[in-house]
């Protein structure tokens, strides 16, 4: 069995005294592991950084097989993100919430396109917006889309400004009623209205980070969310407050 794709390096392991174990995730293999020979060593080492961009080669016996890769470096993000905190924990939270919610070896070509662009956009002005953009799209892909459309009680387009923490529905103002502290905020950037401030972004990541947690995460086995995202939370929100 073989195959071979250019994708998005997303963790490493060590494995036995010099191999490695890669996760990478391509536009048409999804999230695949495999055995990266030597991958522990001075040469391969620099070029095994999470965020990196790869050119992988997967062979194995059997398709249910572990396999391994052989990997050409096509370019590496990691380096570039070390003097900007911002982009080196984003880059960390997009690779660990791959890692995280895809399922083994199934295609996901449009969250990888997605991916690969914000990635390649770290450290650009907007770029905690299109990381909040992100998120929401990865629960769409997942199947735990957001409906922020119209009120989910009276189909109202106006004054949306609450989400239920059931259904991800948007609800209006009115709607709300003495229900409003038992629902999540909706901060008007997801509504498009306007240019997203700091602390709208923060508002939206925590939106995106109820259903990731309550959601997503239940269906997965109740594992919590990696710790990369909180980092890149508690930064942004430091960064808000400033």
């Amino acid at each position: 069995m073989e195959w071979r794709d250019e994708g998005v390096l997303l963790a490493v392991r060590p494995h036995g005294e010099h191999a490695a174990i890669i996760e990478v995730f391509t536009a048409a293999q999804g999230r695949h592991a495999g055995v990266v020979r030597g991958g522990t060593s001075r040469k391969m080492t620099p070029v095994l950084q999470p965020g990196a961009q790869l050119d992988v080669t997967w062979r194995a016996r059997l398709q249910d097989h572990l396999g391994a890769f052989t990997v050409e470096p096509l370019r590496g993000r990691a380096a570039g993100a070390l003097s900007d905190r911002l982009a080196l924990a984003g880059l960390a939270s997009v690779c660990a919430l791959l890692s995280f919610t895809l399922p083994e070896r199934e295609p996901h070509p449009a969250l990888y396109a997605r991916s690969v662009a914000l990635l390649d956009g770290l450290g650009a002005e907007n770029w905690a917006r299109a990381y909040l953009d992100w998120e929401i799209g990865l629960l769409e892909e997942m199947g735990f889309a957001l409906d922020l459309r119209s009120c989910a009680v009276t189909g109202s387009y106006e004054d949306l400004a609450y989400v239920s923490p059931r259904t991800g529905r948007a609800v209006s103002r009115e709607a709300a009623g003495e229900w409003a502290e038992r629902l999540l905020p909706l901060p008007v950037c997801l509504l498009g209205q306007g240019p997203a401030e700091p602390g709208d972004i923060a508002d939206g990541l925590h939106l995106s980070g109820y259903f990731l947690a309550h959601h997503l995460a239940p269906s997965l086995g109740e594992k919590p969310l990696p710790a990369a995202r909180q980092r890149l939370i508690d930064l942004i929100a430091r960064q808000s407050a400033g």
